[in-house]
């Protein structure tokens, strides 16, 4: 009777403990059909096409859509990824129709509309060119985790800036990332992916 008494207490403790963590775990975890980066990329913006007309989120809602943030100067990341989905929408075929691809520019600056449009016109014609003013641009790359900073050169400057890939669904939700690197497979398996649940 001593032996059960004494082993009361620890158990007691034990249970309250388990009690507690496993309240914690439930208030703490989202609930499994939630997404919690849902919410932590992507958001509102107001920007201007390379037509030069206004476009906002609002325009890419009903489709899922890739987004990209670059510049037209820029000499490497910027025209190979652009390529790279030029070629992985040609490889889509018809399904290519069922989403948006967008390339922002961080150096609205120099990035007019009209040099926009020219620079995207060696490129599918799907892929839409948005820029803006400093803080219209400052305010969608806040939205979209993106850096980008200005560097200075003797010849003027360059842009650093985030390479990745926004895949987002047709609610303008995260949902997932690509980049250059990959290879194309990879890159297009993943954009069948997005049409397909997007």
């Amino acid at each position: 009777m001593v032996l059960k008494r004494s082993l009361l207490l620890p158990l007691g403790l034990f249970l309250a403990a388990a009690l507690t963590l496993l309240v914690t775990v439930l208030l703490l975890v989202p609930d499994s059909k939630q997404n919690v980066s849902r919410a932590l990329i992507g958001g509102p913006f107001k920007l201007t096409s390379q037509e030069g007309k206004p476009f906002t989120n609002e325009d890419l809602t009903g489709k899922p859509f890739a987004i990209f943030f670059g510049y037209t100067h820029c000499p490497d990341v910027c025209p190979t990824t652009l390529y790279d989905l030029t070629q992985d929408l040609e490889s889509l075929g018809k399904d290519a129709d069922k989403m948006r691809v967008v390339f922002i520019t961080v150096d609205p600056a120099q990035d007019t509309s009209d040099l926009m449009k020219t620079y995207l016109s060696s490129f599918d014609p799907r892929i839409v060119g948005l820029t803006g003013t400093d803080e219209e641009i400052a305010a969608v790359a806040k939205a979209y985790k993106v850096y980008y900073r200005k560097v200075p050169t003797d010849s003027g400057y360059t842009m650093d800036h985030t390479a990745t890939i926004f895949l987002m669904d047709s609610k303008g939700d995260f949902y997932g990332a690509s980049n250059f690197q990959e290879s194309e497979e990879i890159r297009r398996a993943k954009l069948k992916q997005l049409i397909k649940n997007g």
